[in-house]
């Protein structure tokens, strides 16, 4: 059922307004309401799906109502209903964050579509922000331990301001959740994350992937196609395994972080973006730069807040968090069966090495909620989970 709340203090149009929204669907649930301050007073109390609004009426005309409605933060969508000489004042309405207006008499098919149109507008505001919610799930960061507090305090800090940040840390300790959460965060939330895992491209195709190509830079160059840095303009770009990156790939991206400019492969144009660099690698860069594979300057380019994140076996108080973490998340997400975990098989859990670290015993979770028994117990720790600290 969708409610829809509608002020208009013209008794004969109102009427008109219920029957062809009557007759369109049934399914609307229509509140009337005769002037502004009574629908105002209306939308306090009670939550609609989209509210059709007059503009001039006594009391408290309909800009006003508007006006009220956000900074009261109701965020429902507003249809402005205008006589033939107010269309200035509802382009004031509309720029005050209204979603459509139409002009009295209203045409019937005008204010249908109209309506289903906000309906759908609201439909997909809800939908994103449940999908930003999964996503924020997704990529939380789990763990009560020193290490991990330490962590969440650095990126309140970091993510509002465009400061370069490199993580370091093992293969597994969750350096991608770190940098999803440095975006979340930010003022760039609502541009694009874009990820590069610069280990899985090869090197000769790493220039194209991050600058993008123009036709005919290469045999297969078929056609003009952006870079990633192009496609994360305005958001965050996240180098993933950047010590793996060419020498010659390294310097482009240096000219583009010191220029914040960019040229395809191929082009001798340059073009301009505004991108945050987030990397991350699981390699000692201080020991690279050493042994001439990365460049020194590229480094300290990056390296303008350094984040370590901690392998498990140094933070193994989080192992019965993560346990429980993993276990809603498979439940949930995967369909699989609730299990318990003994307290003998967390204690065995911790006293594993774990050197694949979060994203093994992700695994060795999954591993025992289809396998072990109920509740897990030692035993199917060590028939099932792997590498076991003898």
């Amino acid at each position: 059922m969708k409610k829809l709340l509608l002020i208009e203090d013209e008794e004969p149009i109102r009427r008109v307004l219920v029957r062809i929204l009557s007759e369109e669907n049934d399914d609307y649930r229509i509140t009337e309401c005769e002037d502004g301050k009574s629908g105002f007073n209306t939308l306090k109390k009670e939550d609609f799906d989209l509210v059709l609004c007059d503009i001039k009426m006594p009391r408290m005309d309909g800009v006003e109502v508007l006006q009220k409605t956000r900074e009261e933060g109701i965020n429902v969508p507003f249809i402005m209903l205008t006589g033939h000489g107010n269309v200035s004042t509802a382009v004031e309405a509309m720029k005050s964050g209204a979603y459509d207006f139409i002009s009295k008499p209203p045409d019937l098919n005008r204010l249908l579509t109209a309506v289903r149109n906000a309906f759908e507008i609201k439909n997909l505001v809800q939908e994103n922000k449940s999908l930003k919610k999964r996503i924020a799930k997704k990529y939380k960061i789990i763990g009560a331990s020193d290490q991990i507090h330490e962590i969440h305090k650095l990126i309140e800090k970091v993510a509002p301001t465009d400061a370069r940040v490199l993580i370091t840390g093992e293969n597994g300790t969750g350096k991608e959740l770190v940098a999803h959460h440095l975006h979340q965060k930010s003022n760039r939330s609502t541009h694009p994350f874009v990820e590069v895992n610069c280990a899985a491209i090869p090197s000769e195709l790493i220039e194209s992937e991050l600058f993008g190509h123009l036709k005919g830079a290469f045999t297969s160059a078929i056609k003009d196609r952006p870079g990633k840095f192009e496609m994360a303009n305005s958001g965050t770009l996240f180098l993933d395994e950047v010590a793996d990156m060419s020498l010659a790939a390294q310097a482009k991206v240096l000219r583009a972080l010191q220029g914040g400019k960019i040229q395809r492969v191929g082009g001798d144009k340059d073009i301009m973006i505004d991108v945050r660099v987030i990397a991350a690698t699981n390699k000692n860069l201080n020991e690279e730069i050493k042994n001439g594979r990365f460049r020194e300057d590229l480094y300290h380019r990056l390296a303008v807040i350094l984040i370590k994140v901690p392998p498990l076996k140094n933070r193994k108080n989080d192992i019965p968090l993560l346990v429980d973490y993993f276990s809603d998340h498979l439940r949930n997400d995967q369909g699989l069966e609730t299990k318990s975990f003994s307290k003998g098989a967390i204690n065995k859990l911790m006293d594993y090495p774990w050197t694949g670290n979060i994203r093994e015993l992700r695994n060795v979770v999954e591993r025992l909620m289809i396998l072990g028994s109920d509740p897990v117990t030692e035993e199917d720790i060590r028939q099932f989970a792997s590498k076991p600290n003898a």
